[in-house]
């Protein structure tokens, strides 16, 4: 195992059968259809809005803009992701378990490391709480999104949230003994078939507006985005299915707009009404007690903490009549 693991290059993909895939057949074989490799994720969102004739074009701005985020075996396990700027872990020996620090956050820094840690600031100046799972629980990345789920052994799925809750907070060993018999009234019936966990256990997590890609006149490629905000918002479930059955989750804003991608032709994204642009969240920032949880008033009754149409920007509300709450519950 030495000897193979010797001077290995910096970047070694999954599908080379000259590296990684010459021992790790099955993971390699996995990762080839991960999120993490393939980033359908992206091409899945991307083809909703768009149609077959603008593919071509918007294909341009996506190898231009988005391909840096694939994660292939050396990214993770050898040196930090390219997007990253790259730096060798630990000279070009492998890491079977990469620092989270340096890998995971490489590439989910600015918004999932900023929540977890407790990062991001508060309008009076101080600092939105740690998630307990980071703070004072002191969990790695990797221990609730387990080695097979990033090498892709789950499934070849179309977007994140495709398949079952992965990973669950109510998976046996964690929080498993949630249930209406338990000594916590909000955790009713009701409430438990209705509310994802988040809507109840997040604190205030990152939107992002308006992103726009473009080139330098040397051809360089970036974003132009505007300022995040720090915001907790209930939706109504835009992927409600058997996974998630819950009628109210935690809605995120994605940084999309009409013309996202005016710079490599005119109107790219003609289905842009397709998809909502306040998206299905999972947000990092997890607290035993939360505003809206303080009391049955707290959310019942309470428009500020509920997706209505005032939050919506005038152009966006075709594409999110789904998600926004008309009609906020009442105390009951």
């Amino acid at each position: 195992m030495g000897a193979a693991h010797a001077d290995m290059v910096r970047d070694p993909h999954p599908t080379n059968s000259e590296t990684c895939q010459l021992c790790h057949v099955e993971i390699s074989q996995a990762h080839i259809d991960s999120l993490h490799w393939d980033l359908e994720g992206y091409l899945t969102v991307l083809s909703a809005r768009s149609d077959a004739a603008h593919w071509e074009q918007l294909m341009v701005a996506y190898d231009n803009h988005c391909t840096e985020c694939h994660a292939s075996c050396g990214q993770c396990h050898i040196s930090r992701p390219t997007v990253n700027e790259g730096g060798l872990l630990d000279g070009h020996s492998p890491k079977g378990q990469p620092p989270m620090n340096n890998t995971c956050t490489g590439c989910h820094g600015s918004r999932v490391n900023d929540e977890y840690k407790g990062k991001n600031e508060t309008e009076e100046g101080g600092r939105y709480p740690a998630d307990v799972h980071y703070n004072p629980g002191g969990m790695a990345c990797f221990e609730c999104h387990d080695g097979e789920t990033l090498h892709g052994a789950d499934g070849d799925f179309d977007h994140r949230y495709d398949g079952p809750e992965s990973p669950s907070c109510t998976a046996v060993g964690c929080h498993g003994n949630v249930s209406p018999q338990g000594d916590i009234g909000q955790h009713s019936e009701t409430h438990l078939a209705e509310l994802s966990c988040q809507v109840c256990h997040s604190v205030a997590y990152k939107h992002c507006y308006n992103c726009h890609v473009q080139q330098t006149e040397e051809g360089q490629a970036y974003y132009r985005v505007d300022p995040s905000q720090m915001a907790f918002k209930i939706g109504r479930n835009p992927i409600k299915s058997p996974e998630r059955p819950w009628e109210y989750v935690p809605l995120r804003h994605v940084p999309i707009a009409r013309d996202s991608f005016a710079y490599y032709g005119e109107n790219l994204l003609p289905n842009f009404d397709a998809l909502p642009t306040w998206a299905y969240a999972t947000p990092h920032t997890i607290q035993r007690i939360t505003p809206q949880n303080a009391s049955c008033d707290a959310c019942h009754g309470n428009p500020d903490v509920f997706l209505t149409e005032e939050d919506v920007l005038p152009e966006e509300r075709v594409a999110n009549q789904g998600v926004i709450v008309r009609e906020v519950p009442p105390v009951p």
